[in-house]
Protein backbone atom coordinates (compact mmCIF):
# COMPACT_ATOMS: atom_id res chain seq x y z
CA UNK A 1 0.00 0.00 0.00
CA UNK A 2 2.79 2.42 0.89
CA UNK A 3 4.56 1.74 -2.42
CA UNK A 4 1.31 2.23 -4.34
CA UNK A 5 0.66 5.52 -2.53
CA UNK A 6 4.17 6.72 -3.32
CA UNK A 7 3.75 5.80 -6.98
CA UNK A 8 0.44 7.64 -7.13
CA UNK A 9 2.14 10.68 -5.58
CA UNK A 10 4.82 10.63 -8.25
CA UNK A 11 2.19 10.59 -11.01
CA UNK A 12 0.44 13.55 -9.41
CA UNK A 13 3.67 15.50 -9.23
CA UNK A 14 4.63 14.78 -12.80
CA UNK A 15 1.14 15.87 -13.84
CA UNK A 16 2.11 19.34 -12.65
CA UNK A 17 4.23 19.67 -15.74
CA UNK A 18 1.37 18.67 -18.10
CA UNK A 19 3.57 17.66 -21.01
CA UNK A 20 5.76 14.79 -22.14
CA UNK A 21 9.10 15.42 -23.75
CA UNK A 22 11.93 13.14 -24.82
CA UNK A 23 15.14 14.94 -23.99
CA UNK A 24 17.66 15.29 -26.82
CA UNK A 25 21.05 16.47 -25.64
CA UNK A 26 22.67 19.29 -27.53
CA UNK A 27 26.33 20.05 -27.95
CA UNK A 28 28.38 19.90 -24.78
CA UNK A 29 30.25 22.79 -23.31
CA UNK A 30 33.55 23.16 -21.48
CA UNK A 31 35.07 25.64 -19.09
CA UNK A 32 38.53 27.14 -18.91
CA UNK A 33 40.16 27.89 -15.59
CA UNK A 34 40.82 31.49 -14.69
CA UNK A 35 38.94 34.74 -14.22
CA UNK A 36 36.99 35.74 -17.33
CA UNK A 37 38.64 33.10 -19.48
CA UNK A 38 35.76 32.52 -21.86
CA UNK A 39 34.82 29.35 -23.63
CA UNK A 40 32.20 28.95 -26.29
CA UNK A 41 29.41 26.66 -27.30
CA UNK A 42 27.39 26.70 -30.48
CA UNK A 43 24.30 25.10 -28.97
CA UNK A 44 21.98 23.27 -31.33
CA UNK A 45 21.01 25.96 -33.85
CA UNK A 46 21.06 24.70 -37.44
CA UNK A 47 22.97 26.67 -40.09
CA UNK A 48 19.93 26.38 -42.37
CA UNK A 49 17.76 28.78 -40.47
CA UNK A 50 14.31 30.18 -40.92
CA UNK A 51 13.72 33.91 -40.52
CA UNK A 52 12.58 33.24 -36.97
CA UNK A 53 15.83 31.45 -36.20
CA UNK A 54 17.79 34.31 -37.77
CA UNK A 55 16.01 36.75 -35.46
CA UNK A 56 16.75 34.53 -32.46
CA UNK A 57 20.43 34.52 -33.39
CA UNK A 58 20.49 38.29 -33.67
CA UNK A 59 19.01 38.62 -30.19
CA UNK A 60 21.60 36.21 -28.79
CA UNK A 61 24.42 38.04 -30.54
CA UNK A 62 23.28 41.35 -29.02
CA UNK A 63 23.46 39.76 -25.57
CA UNK A 64 26.90 38.30 -26.28
CA UNK A 65 28.20 41.61 -27.63
CA UNK A 66 27.19 43.34 -24.39
CA UNK A 67 28.95 40.65 -22.34
CA UNK A 68 32.04 41.05 -24.49
CA UNK A 69 32.14 44.76 -23.64
CA UNK A 70 31.68 43.93 -19.97
CA UNK A 71 34.65 41.53 -20.03
CA UNK A 72 36.81 44.18 -21.67
CA UNK A 73 35.86 46.82 -19.08
CA UNK A 74 36.64 44.46 -16.20
CA UNK A 75 40.03 43.45 -17.61
CA UNK A 76 40.85 47.10 -18.24
CA UNK A 77 39.93 48.09 -14.67
CA UNK A 78 42.07 45.27 -13.27
CA UNK A 79 45.03 46.28 -15.41
CA UNK A 80 44.87 50.08 -15.11
CA UNK A 81 43.46 50.21 -11.55
CA UNK A 82 40.89 52.67 -12.82
CA UNK A 83 37.10 52.38 -12.71
CA UNK A 84 34.56 53.57 -15.27
CA UNK A 85 30.95 54.70 -14.78
CA UNK A 86 31.46 55.65 -11.14
CA UNK A 87 31.86 58.99 -9.36
CA UNK A 88 35.09 59.75 -7.47
CA UNK A 89 33.51 59.70 -3.99
CA UNK A 90 32.06 56.24 -4.57
CA UNK A 91 35.36 54.94 -5.98
CA UNK A 92 37.32 56.14 -2.97
CA UNK A 93 34.86 54.66 -0.50
CA UNK A 94 35.08 51.28 -2.13
CA UNK A 95 38.70 50.94 -3.21
CA UNK A 96 40.05 52.18 0.12
CA UNK A 97 38.82 48.88 1.54
CA UNK A 98 40.79 46.93 -1.02
CA UNK A 99 42.71 44.49 1.20
CA UNK A 100 39.68 42.23 1.66
CA UNK A 101 39.48 41.71 -2.11
CA UNK A 102 41.61 39.66 -4.45
CA UNK A 103 41.40 42.51 -6.97
CA UNK A 104 39.09 45.34 -5.84
CA UNK A 105 39.17 47.07 -9.22
CA UNK A 106 38.13 43.96 -11.14
CA UNK A 107 35.39 43.22 -8.60
CA UNK A 108 33.94 46.70 -8.49
CA UNK A 109 33.97 47.12 -12.27
CA UNK A 110 32.33 43.72 -12.57
CA UNK A 111 29.62 44.82 -10.16
CA UNK A 112 29.10 48.01 -12.19
CA UNK A 113 28.74 45.95 -15.36
CA UNK A 114 26.31 43.59 -13.64
CA UNK A 115 24.15 46.51 -12.51
CA UNK A 116 24.21 47.98 -16.00
CA UNK A 117 23.50 44.83 -17.99
CA UNK A 118 22.40 41.71 -16.14
CA UNK A 119 18.87 40.38 -16.69
CA UNK A 120 17.55 37.16 -15.19
CA UNK A 121 14.43 35.37 -16.37
CA UNK A 122 12.67 32.95 -14.03
CA UNK A 123 10.71 30.06 -15.51
CA UNK A 124 6.99 30.29 -14.65
CA UNK A 125 6.21 26.56 -14.82
CA UNK A 126 5.50 24.63 -11.61
CA UNK A 127 3.35 25.42 -8.59
CA UNK A 128 4.17 26.39 -4.98
CA UNK A 129 5.33 25.15 -2.59
CA UNK A 130 7.76 23.03 -4.65
CA UNK A 131 8.38 25.91 -7.06
CA UNK A 132 8.43 29.70 -6.63
CA UNK A 133 8.64 29.32 -2.85
CA UNK A 134 11.18 28.44 -0.18
CA UNK A 135 12.04 28.72 3.53
CA UNK A 136 12.43 32.25 4.90
CA UNK A 137 13.46 31.17 8.38
CA UNK A 138 15.81 28.32 9.35
CA UNK A 139 19.36 27.27 8.59
CA UNK A 140 18.37 26.98 4.90
CA UNK A 141 16.83 30.45 4.70
CA UNK A 142 19.10 31.90 2.00
CA UNK A 143 17.57 29.44 -0.47
CA UNK A 144 14.08 30.78 0.21
CA UNK A 145 15.10 34.43 0.32
CA UNK A 146 16.88 34.21 -3.03
CA UNK A 147 13.86 32.55 -4.66
CA UNK A 148 11.55 35.14 -3.10
CA UNK A 149 13.78 38.01 -4.24
CA UNK A 150 13.71 36.77 -7.84
CA UNK A 151 9.93 36.34 -7.67
CA UNK A 152 9.16 39.63 -5.86
CA UNK A 153 9.15 41.86 -8.90
CA UNK A 154 11.36 44.33 -7.01
CA UNK A 155 14.77 43.18 -8.22
CA UNK A 156 16.31 45.38 -10.93
CA UNK A 157 17.94 42.26 -12.37
CA UNK A 158 14.77 40.39 -13.27
CA UNK A 159 13.08 40.64 -16.64
CA UNK A 160 9.72 39.57 -18.04
CA UNK A 161 11.25 39.17 -21.51
CA UNK A 162 13.32 35.98 -21.83
CA UNK A 163 14.81 37.19 -25.12
CA UNK A 164 16.86 39.79 -23.21
CA UNK A 165 17.95 37.46 -20.39
CA UNK A 166 21.58 36.57 -19.74
CA UNK A 167 20.63 33.94 -17.15
CA UNK A 168 17.69 31.60 -16.61
CA UNK A 169 16.63 30.63 -13.10
CA UNK A 170 15.11 27.24 -12.24
CA UNK A 171 12.91 28.21 -9.23
CA UNK A 172 12.49 24.92 -7.35
CA UNK A 173 13.18 24.51 -3.63
CA UNK A 174 15.05 21.41 -2.46
CA UNK A 175 14.05 22.25 1.13
CA UNK A 176 10.36 22.25 0.24
CA UNK A 177 10.71 19.08 -1.84
CA UNK A 178 12.20 17.45 1.25
CA UNK A 179 9.53 18.90 3.56
CA UNK A 180 6.40 18.22 1.52
CA UNK A 181 7.34 15.14 -0.54
CA UNK A 182 10.25 13.14 0.78
CA UNK A 183 9.80 13.55 4.54
CA UNK A 184 6.16 12.33 4.59
CA UNK A 185 7.04 9.46 2.22
CA UNK A 186 10.22 7.80 3.50
CA UNK A 187 9.95 5.01 0.93
CA UNK A 188 10.85 7.52 -1.81
CA UNK A 189 14.61 7.52 -2.36
CA UNK A 190 16.60 10.76 -2.53
CA UNK A 191 17.71 9.81 -6.05
CA UNK A 192 14.14 10.66 -7.07
CA UNK A 193 15.11 14.32 -6.62
CA UNK A 194 17.23 14.15 -9.75
CA UNK A 195 14.38 12.61 -11.75
CA UNK A 196 12.10 15.39 -10.51
CA UNK A 197 14.45 18.12 -11.79
CA UNK A 198 15.14 16.21 -15.01
CA UNK A 199 11.43 16.18 -15.76
CA UNK A 200 11.17 19.91 -15.09
CA UNK A 201 14.08 20.64 -17.44
CA UNK A 202 12.49 18.49 -20.14
CA UNK A 203 9.29 20.49 -19.84
CA UNK A 204 10.91 23.93 -20.09
CA UNK A 205 13.38 22.85 -22.80
CA UNK A 206 10.48 21.55 -24.91
CA UNK A 207 8.52 24.78 -24.46
CA UNK A 208 11.39 27.26 -24.84
CA UNK A 209 14.65 27.30 -26.86
CA UNK A 210 16.94 28.59 -24.11
CA UNK A 211 18.14 25.39 -22.42
CA UNK A 212 18.96 23.59 -25.66
CA UNK A 213 20.83 26.46 -27.29
CA UNK A 214 23.35 26.55 -24.42
CA UNK A 215 23.11 22.98 -23.10
CA UNK A 216 22.03 24.60 -19.82
CA UNK A 217 25.23 26.63 -19.39
CA UNK A 218 23.34 29.89 -18.80
CA UNK A 219 20.87 28.28 -16.37
CA UNK A 220 21.22 28.11 -12.60
CA UNK A 221 19.59 26.66 -9.50
CA UNK A 222 19.92 27.60 -5.82
CA UNK A 223 19.92 25.12 -2.93
CA UNK A 224 20.94 25.43 0.70
CA UNK A 225 19.82 21.93 1.66
CA UNK A 226 22.58 19.38 2.27
CA UNK A 227 21.06 17.20 -0.45
CA UNK A 228 21.20 19.91 -3.10
CA UNK A 229 24.26 18.47 -4.85
CA UNK A 230 22.42 15.18 -5.36
CA UNK A 231 20.41 16.79 -8.11
CA UNK A 232 23.35 16.27 -10.45
CA UNK A 233 25.58 13.79 -8.64
CA UNK A 234 23.25 10.99 -7.56
CA UNK A 235 24.35 9.17 -10.69
CA UNK A 236 26.07 10.34 -13.91
CA UNK A 237 23.87 12.52 -16.09
CA UNK A 238 24.91 14.55 -19.12
CA UNK A 239 21.81 16.69 -18.64
CA UNK A 240 23.34 18.51 -15.64
CA UNK A 241 26.86 18.85 -17.02
CA UNK A 242 26.73 22.61 -17.52
CA UNK A 243 24.05 23.73 -15.05
CA UNK A 244 25.33 26.37 -12.59
CA UNK A 245 24.63 25.09 -9.08
CA UNK A 246 24.56 27.66 -6.27
CA UNK A 247 24.98 25.53 -3.15
CA UNK A 248 25.50 25.92 0.58
CA UNK A 249 27.04 22.44 0.54
CA UNK A 250 30.00 23.59 -1.56
CA UNK A 251 32.11 20.47 -1.00
CA UNK A 252 34.77 19.73 -3.61
CA UNK A 253 35.03 16.14 -2.37
CA UNK A 254 31.36 15.70 -3.37
CA UNK A 255 31.57 17.08 -6.90
CA UNK A 256 31.39 20.85 -6.34
CA UNK A 257 33.23 22.58 -9.21
CA UNK A 258 34.32 26.14 -8.25
CA UNK A 259 34.67 27.28 -11.87
CA UNK A 260 31.09 26.29 -12.75
CA UNK A 261 29.34 26.22 -9.33
CA UNK A 262 29.00 29.00 -6.75
CA UNK A 263 28.76 28.96 -2.94
CA UNK A 264 25.61 30.13 -1.16
CA UNK A 265 26.28 31.45 2.37
CA UNK A 266 24.40 29.66 5.13
CA UNK A 267 22.50 31.98 7.49
CA UNK A 268 20.35 30.64 10.32
CA UNK A 269 17.35 32.95 10.64
CA UNK A 270 14.16 33.03 12.62
CA UNK A 271 11.11 33.52 10.43
CA UNK A 272 10.50 37.23 9.92
CA UNK A 273 14.05 38.23 10.84
CA UNK A 274 17.02 39.12 8.64
CA UNK A 275 19.86 38.48 11.09
CA UNK A 276 21.73 40.83 13.40
CA UNK A 277 24.43 42.60 11.37
CA UNK A 278 24.42 45.54 13.82
CA UNK A 279 26.38 43.41 16.29
CA UNK A 280 30.15 43.35 16.52
CA UNK A 281 31.12 46.86 17.55
CA UNK A 282 32.82 45.58 20.69
CA UNK A 283 36.30 47.18 20.93
CA UNK A 284 39.20 44.83 20.33
CA UNK A 285 40.59 45.23 23.85
CA UNK A 286 37.22 44.21 25.36
CA UNK A 287 37.32 40.73 23.88
CA UNK A 288 38.79 38.63 26.71
CA UNK A 289 37.98 35.20 25.22
CA UNK A 290 40.56 33.84 22.79
CA UNK A 291 38.22 31.43 20.95
CA UNK A 292 34.61 30.29 21.32
CA UNK A 293 32.22 27.64 20.01
CA UNK A 294 28.88 26.25 21.15
CA UNK A 295 26.81 23.77 19.20
CA UNK A 296 25.49 20.27 18.76
CA UNK A 297 27.68 17.24 18.19
CA UNK A 298 27.40 16.03 14.62
CA UNK A 299 30.10 15.33 12.10
CA UNK A 300 33.72 14.25 12.48
CA UNK A 301 35.12 17.79 12.82
CA UNK A 302 32.91 18.65 15.76
CA UNK A 303 33.66 15.32 17.41
CA UNK A 304 37.35 16.16 17.23
CA UNK A 305 36.71 19.67 18.54
CA UNK A 306 34.83 18.33 21.56
CA UNK A 307 37.42 15.62 22.11
CA UNK A 308 40.27 18.09 22.50
CA UNK A 309 38.61 21.27 23.77
CA UNK A 310 35.19 20.73 25.33
CA UNK A 311 35.23 22.08 28.92
CA UNK A 312 39.04 21.87 29.01
CA UNK A 313 40.33 25.42 28.60
CA UNK A 314 39.39 28.90 29.82
CA UNK A 315 40.81 30.61 26.72
CA UNK A 316 39.43 28.20 24.11
CA UNK A 317 35.84 27.91 25.32
CA UNK A 318 34.00 25.03 23.64
CA UNK A 319 30.50 24.00 24.72
CA UNK A 320 28.23 21.25 23.50
CA UNK A 321 25.39 22.47 25.69
CA UNK A 322 25.70 26.13 26.58
CA UNK A 323 24.78 26.77 30.24
CA UNK A 324 21.52 28.72 30.60
CA UNK A 325 23.22 31.61 32.38
CA UNK A 326 25.45 32.25 29.35
CA UNK A 327 24.35 34.13 26.21
CA UNK A 328 25.54 32.77 22.87
CA UNK A 329 25.62 36.09 21.03
CA UNK A 330 27.32 37.91 23.90
CA UNK A 331 30.04 35.29 24.02
CA UNK A 332 30.70 35.77 20.30
CA UNK A 333 31.01 39.52 20.72
CA UNK A 334 33.45 38.95 23.61
CA UNK A 335 35.66 36.58 21.61
CA UNK A 336 38.59 37.39 19.40
CA UNK A 337 38.15 34.25 17.29
CA UNK A 338 34.96 32.27 16.62
CA UNK A 339 35.40 28.60 15.77
CA UNK A 340 33.33 27.53 12.74
CA UNK A 341 33.51 23.74 12.38
CA UNK A 342 31.65 21.75 9.75
CA UNK A 343 28.81 19.49 10.78
CA UNK A 344 27.89 16.53 8.64
CA UNK A 345 28.37 18.84 5.66
CA UNK A 346 30.97 21.53 5.05
CA UNK A 347 28.90 24.72 5.41
CA UNK A 348 28.31 26.42 8.73
CA UNK A 349 26.06 29.39 9.61
CA UNK A 350 28.62 30.32 12.26
CA UNK A 351 30.81 31.94 9.62
CA UNK A 352 28.20 34.62 8.97
CA UNK A 353 27.35 34.80 12.68
CA UNK A 354 31.02 35.45 13.46
CA UNK A 355 31.20 38.21 10.86
CA UNK A 356 28.07 39.84 12.28
CA UNK A 357 29.64 39.70 15.75
CA UNK A 358 32.91 41.25 14.60
CA UNK A 359 34.69 38.03 15.56
CA UNK A 360 37.42 36.64 13.29
CA UNK A 361 36.11 33.34 11.83
CA UNK A 362 38.28 30.27 12.33
CA UNK A 363 37.16 27.86 9.62
CA UNK A 364 37.55 24.24 10.65
CA UNK A 365 36.51 22.53 7.45
CA UNK A 366 38.12 20.49 4.71
CA UNK A 367 37.08 20.73 1.04
CA UNK A 368 34.85 23.80 1.60
CA UNK A 369 34.83 26.53 -1.05
CA UNK A 370 34.14 29.72 0.89
CA UNK A 371 31.41 32.14 -0.25
CA UNK A 372 32.37 34.78 -2.81
CA UNK A 373 35.92 33.44 -2.96
CA UNK A 374 36.17 34.65 -6.58
CA UNK A 375 36.53 38.17 -5.22
CA UNK A 376 37.08 38.03 -1.44
CA UNK A 377 40.54 37.36 -0.01
CA UNK A 378 39.52 35.27 2.98
CA UNK A 379 43.08 35.06 4.28
CA UNK A 380 42.82 38.75 5.20
CA UNK A 381 39.90 38.37 7.63
CA UNK A 382 39.72 34.70 8.64
CA UNK A 383 41.88 31.79 9.79
CA UNK A 384 41.59 28.39 8.11
CA UNK A 385 42.69 25.38 10.12
CA UNK A 386 42.48 21.82 8.71
CA UNK A 387 40.42 19.40 10.79
CA UNK A 388 43.53 17.32 11.47
CA UNK A 389 45.09 20.32 13.25
CA UNK A 390 42.22 20.90 15.68
CA UNK A 391 44.53 19.86 18.60
CA UNK A 392 46.77 22.84 17.67
CA UNK A 393 44.04 25.51 17.73
CA UNK A 394 45.36 27.32 20.78
CA UNK A 395 48.97 27.33 19.61
CA UNK A 396 47.98 28.63 16.16
CA UNK A 397 45.79 31.42 17.53
CA UNK A 398 48.27 32.41 20.25
CA UNK A 399 50.91 32.91 17.57
CA UNK A 400 48.82 35.63 15.95
CA UNK A 401 50.00 38.97 17.32
CA UNK A 402 47.56 41.52 18.72
CA UNK A 403 48.47 43.89 15.88
CA UNK A 404 47.67 41.27 13.24
CA UNK A 405 44.44 40.34 15.00
CA UNK A 406 43.35 43.98 15.11
CA UNK A 407 43.92 44.31 11.37
CA UNK A 408 41.90 41.17 10.71
CA UNK A 409 39.09 42.31 12.98
CA UNK A 410 38.87 45.64 11.15
CA UNK A 411 38.61 43.73 7.87
CA UNK A 412 35.83 41.56 9.31
CA UNK A 413 33.87 44.74 9.93
CA UNK A 414 34.61 45.89 6.37
CA UNK A 415 33.49 42.65 4.74
CA UNK A 416 30.26 42.50 6.78
CA UNK A 417 28.38 44.52 4.14
CA UNK A 418 28.64 41.55 1.79
CA UNK A 419 26.88 39.19 4.23
CA UNK A 420 23.98 41.41 5.27
CA UNK A 421 20.63 40.06 4.09
CA UNK A 422 18.31 42.86 2.96
CA UNK A 423 14.80 42.61 1.51
CA UNK A 424 14.60 43.97 -1.04
CA UNK A 425 18.25 43.33 -1.75
CA UNK A 426 20.68 46.25 -1.80
CA UNK A 427 23.93 46.99 -3.53
CA UNK A 428 26.83 44.73 -2.45
CA UNK A 429 24.73 42.82 0.10
CA UNK A 430 24.44 39.04 0.40
CA UNK A 431 21.80 38.47 -2.29
CA UNK A 432 23.52 40.75 -4.78
CA UNK A 433 26.84 39.04 -4.04
CA UNK A 434 25.23 35.65 -4.73
CA UNK A 435 23.90 36.98 -8.03
CA UNK A 436 27.33 38.44 -8.79
CA UNK A 437 28.85 34.97 -8.32
CA UNK A 438 26.46 33.64 -10.97
CA UNK A 439 27.15 36.67 -13.19
CA UNK A 440 30.88 35.85 -13.11
CA UNK A 441 30.15 32.33 -14.30
CA UNK A 442 28.01 33.66 -17.11
CA UNK A 443 30.84 35.97 -18.12
CA UNK A 444 33.10 32.94 -18.25
CA UNK A 445 31.21 31.42 -21.17
CA UNK A 446 30.31 32.61 -24.65
CA UNK A 447 27.36 31.40 -26.68
CA UNK A 448 27.99 31.50 -30.42
CA UNK A 449 25.31 31.65 -33.09
CA UNK A 450 26.07 31.49 -36.79
CA UNK A 451 24.82 32.81 -40.14
CA UNK A 452 23.36 36.02 -38.79
CA UNK A 453 22.35 38.16 -41.73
Amino acid sequence: MAAAASLKLLYLLFALFSTVFIYQSSQTHGYSNGFLSTTTTSGSISSKSTNHEQNEKKKLNRIEEGLKRARYAIRRAARTRNLTNSDSKEKEEFVSRGSIYINPYAFYQSHIEMEKRLKVWTYKEGQPPLFHDGPLGCVYSTEGHFIDEMESGLSPFTTQNPDEAHLFFLPFSVVNIKRFILAPNPSIQWTWLQLFVEDYIKVVSNKYPFWNRSSGADHFMVSCHDRGPQISSAFPSELFKNLIRVLCNANTSEGFHPIRDATLPEVNLKHGELGHPQLGNQPTMNRPILAFFAGRAHGYGRSELFRYWKDKDDEVQVYQNLPKQLNYTNLMTQSKFCLCPSGYEVASPRIVEAIYAGCVPVILSDHYVLPFSDVLNWSQFSIQIPVQRIPDIKVILKNISMADFQKMQIRVMQVKRHFVLNRPAQRFDLLHMVLHSVWLRRLNIGLISQDVG
